[in-house]
């Protein structure tokens, strides 16, 4: 589907991006088709493989239609309206966030359908969705409640704001040592029942979160409870008409959430089973790679990393010792360091970096270990492939989509 994008602009402010002299629109860079490394660029540079992204997200869209699920993906991943499209025009039922600033950032770019996966307890925040839900008769919304101090904020908001289109919540089921959420299905009963009371506010059905668990075992049994919950409400009667929302799932788990909560008719109630998998969409070289579903059930797919950072070797201070211009402003480095993979020499030569190793980060500065690999000379280039991709795309404004050649065919532009 078509968002409202705005046009783009990109100028001496844009990362990454060597453009001293006028603004111009993004569209204008685009279609010079400039090759990275002899078109306007500075180092360090993320940037992102389109036919990576394009079979990352044909893979779960076929995954989840094959399942039988409906797709949310997280779009605090990448937080680019120009990649919520792909997503939804690959038939994604709409997208998650995880904050009301970027609900109100995907309403402005007009996405129609949001899971909000967080509790939401601001006043104006809480005024702005009744209103809008208002406004817009085909706007639906749905997030977390898990406490009577969030069904307090709800009902306060909902007598400020006339309407009468119900506002629709899931009752958020957390585990022991977990996040939010409540922690047993008795406590998930009690709290729809006191949601239902509330005029103008309707219970959708349940919502967790296994991605923090540490083995498959363990998420399989939360998802057994969350389904426990789910029957729950549906045999007390606290779902409002429609189907029962039953969602879950990061990327770690989406297989055992398949195998858990599949199925149209859970509780005896038709479902909508609500996957929220985000990072699937570039996947990575560290974290997903050695995390994702497909190692287990290989026949269902594959996922292809999609981001690159390239960065500068700049100094060679000691034997077997690179300092490269690419740091903690620059790469995630919250679920493990970013991955050497490539070195092209300043004559475009290639070989691989693969037996390199960062050692740690610096704001701006990475250390690289490259006694097992080719010396490095200062003005190379280092192709780094990531791990983590939520804490990549916040870092970055504008990231340069490319086809195999490396030349520019989009610019994706991002808005934390």
């Amino acid at each position: 589907m078509a968002l409202r994008i705005p046009e783009e602009q990109v100028d001496w402010r844009t990362k990454g991006l060597w453009l001293p002299g006028a603004r111009l629109p993004a569209a204008e860079f685009v279609a010079a088709g400039y090759d990275i490394f002899t078109g306007p660029f500075s180092w360090p540079l993320l940037v992102l493989d389109r036919d990576a992204v394009a079979h990352n997200v044909t893979t779960m869209a076929d995954y989840t239609a094959r399942h039988g699920l409906a797709f949310a993906p997280h779009g605090k991943t990448t937080m680019a309206p120009r990649l919520f499209e792909q997503q939804l025009d690959a038939g994604a039922w709409g997208i998650t966030l995880a904050a009301a600033s970027q609900v109100l950032t995907a309403r402005g770019f007009g996405v129609p359908r949001i899971f909000l996966a967080n509790e939401l307890l601001d006043p104006l925040a809480l005024r702005w969705v009744i209103a809008e839900r208002e406004r817009d008769p085909d706007f639906e919304l749905l997030f977390y409640l898990d406490s009577a101090d969030g069904l307090g904020a709800i009902s306060a908001a909902l007598a400020e704001v006339t309407g009468d289109r119900p506002l629709e919540v899931v009752i958020e089921l957390g585990h022991a040592h977990g996040r939010t959420g409540v922690r047993t299905v008795a406590e998930v009963v009690e709290l729809a029942r006191a949601a239902a009371a509330v005029p103008r506010l309707a219970v959708a059905g349940v919502s967790g979160y296994e991605g923090g668990l540490p083995t498959v075992a363990e998420a399989r049994g939360f998802l057994g409870t969350l389904r426990e919950a789910a029957e729950a409400l549906v045999a007390f009667d606290l779902v409002r008409p429609g189907p029962v929302v039953v969602s879950a799932g990061g990327s770690a788990y989406f297989d055992a959430v398949t195998d858990v909560l599949a199925g149209d008719r859970l509780a005896k109630r038709e479902t909508l089973v609500l996957l929220r998998s985000g990072s699937y969409i570039t996947h990575d070289d560290g974290f997903y790679r050695e995390m994702t579903p497909f190692n287990r059930i290989g026949a269902e797919g594959s996922l292809i990393p999609a981001l690159t950072v390239w960065a500068q070797v700049t100094s060679t201070p000691e034997p077997g010792l690179a300092l490269v211009a690419m740091g903690k402003r620059d790469a995630p480095y919250d679920e493990g360091l970013p991955v050497p993979k490539t070195l092209r020499r300043a004559d475009g030569g290639v070989e691989s970096a693969a037996e390199f190793t960062v050692l740690r980060f610096n704001d701006q500065h990475a250390y690289l270990d490259t006694s097992g690999g080719p010396a490095p000379r200062p003005g190379d280039l280092i192709a780094f492939g990531i791990s983590h991709p939520c804490t990549a795309f916040d870092k970055w404004r504008v990231v340069p989509m490319l086809d195999a050649d490396h030349r520019v065919v989009d610019l994706i532009h991002t808005y934390f």
